[in-house]
This record gives C-alpha cells, structure tokens and sequence, in this order.
C-alpha cells in the first residue's frame, strides 16, 4: 500500500513537479485503527512511522489534534446522553438499603447452613461410634466363640488321650472318623501290614496320634488368636499342658517303636519327626533322637 498521497495531476510533466511544491508526496492522516490493536505498543508504532518523511514536531501536532478530536467526540457524547445519566444517578439512590436487605438474607442462610452442618456433624460422630461399638462387640463375641472352642478341644483331646475318666468325658463325635480301640493299636493303612513289634507290643497308630498332634497345634493357634495372657487360657495352662506332655510321650513311645519296625523303620521315623516339628518340638526330638542311641 502507497503511504504517501502526491498532489496535482497525474498526467503533469516533470517540470511541473519541480515548479509546485505542492505536487511533492505528504504522509497520510494518522488513522484510529492503529490504536485499537490489542497488542498496540508505543515503541513499536513509532519505529514503523520511519518512512514518512515527516518530522517529530509534525507528527506530535498530528497527535495532539487527534487527542483533542477524541475529547470533543467524548464530550459530545456525554452531552448526548446526559439524561441517562442523571436517570442511572436516580436509579441507584436506596440501593444501599437493597444490599442491606441481600446481606441480611445471606447471613441467616449462612446460620442456617451452618446449623445443618452441625447437625451432619454430631449425626457422624454418633454412627462412628455406634460402628465402634458394633466391631467392639463382634470381637468379643468372636473371642467368645473362640473359647468356647478351646474349652471342648481341650476336654475333647483330654478324652482322646485318656487324661479324664471316660466315665466323667461326654460323648464326640469325630469328622475325621471314630478312633476305636482298633485304630490306636494299628489298624490304619500304614501300618496294616505289621502284627506287630519286635517285642510283642502292637504299633502306636501314627494316623491317630497325626490327629493328635493336629488338634493340638489347633489350640496353640486359637490361644495365639486370642491372646495367650487372658484369664480363661490361663486357667487352662495346667490342662495344656498335660495334654502336650501326653503327646508328646506318645510321639517318644511311636519313635521308640519305629526303631523296631524292621523294612519300615526309616519311612516311621520320618513320619514321626514330621509330626515332632509341626508341633514346633525340635528340641524335644532330638532328646528323643538321642536317648535311642544311647
């Protein structure tokens, strides 16, 4: 685009040029649009005025009467619509009465709100503790059940272990079978094809004194589960305790005999210290290893 507007004709010769200094090229008119830009910047639009063969003085006076003509379409502007704004004075007058009325109402909702929360609050911090209380109360009631089971495993392996008189134990029945007479001397799988020992004695069942060993080891978990120090396990320690030193002579006389048991004594020996260390008896088995030897 041309920035410069020449004067005169456009067909005129160049003599004529050089005799009307009015034909020599002028900048244009500053325009509005430059200003308007969002990015306008001051620096920027001055080093573009480069080619305007216009000097400083020149392009300040442009300026000024470009300011003064923007002040004078403003002040007509306000004169135009001076009305509107003694009518926008008006309308805002009582307005502080309005807002006074809006803030009233924002603060009672604010109690009101704030009520609730409260409520909400208190309603929590109740049902938290009622399901405190809940999981308080099925603990206790799981220990319960927990003794209760100790208490007839106890008096169950005192009967199977012939600890009580038989007179004196309640019947039990048995999942993994009934143990007859029959089934402590000997009767099961493993041992079906011994008569009997060297010395004339029948062979521990090993199958029964597995369930033993079993059952016992079950009530050191529910005694772990529950916690050794209550007062219940406690009283029952001298049960227990009959009742381990009862299996464990029993594991002793079944690895005394697996010495004697010919073809089969190495597979017995193993079962039996298999049964010593579920039990957790290492030391015990090695006593037991021990006095064989001797």
């Amino acid at each position: 685009m041309n920035r410069f507007n020449f004067g005169g004709d456009s067909d005129g010769s160049g003599s004529d040029f050089d005799e009307d200094p009015s034909g020599l090229p002028f900048p244009e008119p500053l325009s509005r649009t430059s200003f308007l830009a969002p990015d306008f910047d001051p620096a920027t639009f001055l080093s573009s005025l480069t080619n305007r063969h216009q000097s400083l003085e020149d392009l300040r006076q442009e300026l000024r009467s470009l300011e003064q003509l923007l002040n004078k379409e403003l002040l007509d502007l306000v004169n135009e619509n001076y009305q509107d704004f003694l009518s926008l004075g008006t309308a805002l007058r009582g307005g502080e009465e309005k807002i006074e009325g809006v803030k009233v109402g924002l603060l009672s909702f604010q109690r009101d709100v704030q009520s609730i929360r409260d409520k909400v609050e208190a309603r929590r911090r109740e049902v938290e503790g009622l399901l405190n209380q809940k999981r308080q109360l099925r603990t206790h009631a799981d220990i319960g059940k927990d003794l209760l089971d100790y208490a007839d495993r106890v008096e169950e392996l005192e009967y199977r272990l012939m600890i009580k008189n038989e007179s004196t134990a309640r019947d039990i029945t048995e999942d993994d079978g009934s143990d007859s007479e029959s089934d402590v001397y000997g009767t099961d799988s493993d041992d079906s094809d011994e008569e009997e020992l060297g010395d004339g004695a029948a062979p521990v069942s090993l199958k029964r004194l597995q369930r033993h060993v079993q059952k016992y080891v079950f009530l050191t978990s529910i005694a772990t589960r529950v916690g050794e120090s209550h007062p219940f396990l406690l009283a029952q320690q001298p049960r227990v305790g009959k009742i381990k030193s009862t299996v464990l002579l029993d594991l002793k006389t079944a690895l005394e005999q697996a010495s004697h048991a010919g073809a089969k004594r190495d597979a017995r020996t193993m079962a039996v210290l298999r049964l010593y260390d579920f039990m957790g008896e290492d030391v015990s088995a090695i006593l037991a290893l021990k006095n064989l030897k001797v």
